[in-house]
């Protein structure tokens, strides 16, 4: 069974893209730690990042620079944390939050967004790229 993330990248459930290439997607998180907080996801599905062969690992993290530099811009932030869990979803994916506090990154804290201010910020995230 595909993982949700296979779903959003194939189209078949809906998401708030940031971006994407021929390896990797980026789209919002519907449960955000923070205002911005978006997830780099590999195509390829594989459960544990680190399971993932050196080529795509190294693609994913230039990925997630790039976004992550789109979004400092976008997002008023201290830093943008990144964070690699891998429990929640059986996808290697990496998150990348704006912080400016440590609370933020500690995946207690969520905020919420209408449908309007999701696709407002995926427009603002996408045109820093």
């Amino acid at each position: 069974m595909p993982s949700i993330f296979t779903r959003i990248i194939k189209g078949e459930l809906p998401s708030y893209k940031i971006d994407e290439d021929e390896h990797c997607y980026a789209f919002l998180d519907i449960n955000p730690n923070a205002h911005g907080h978006v997830l780099c996801v590999p195509k390829q599905e594989v459960d544990k990042l680190f399971d993932l062969d050196d080529d795509l690992y190294e693609h994913l993290m230039r990925f997630s620079k790039r976004i992550a530099k789109a979004l400092r811009q976008a997002v008023s932030c201290e830093r943008v944390g990144m964070a690699v869990i891998g429990l929640e979803v059986p996808h290697a994916h990496v998150h990348l939050i704006p912080i400016s506090e440590m609370h933020q990154m500690t995946f207690q804290t969520k905020v919420k967004l209408s449908e309007n201010e999701f696709a407002a910020l995926a427009e603002k995230i996408t045109a820093e790229l």
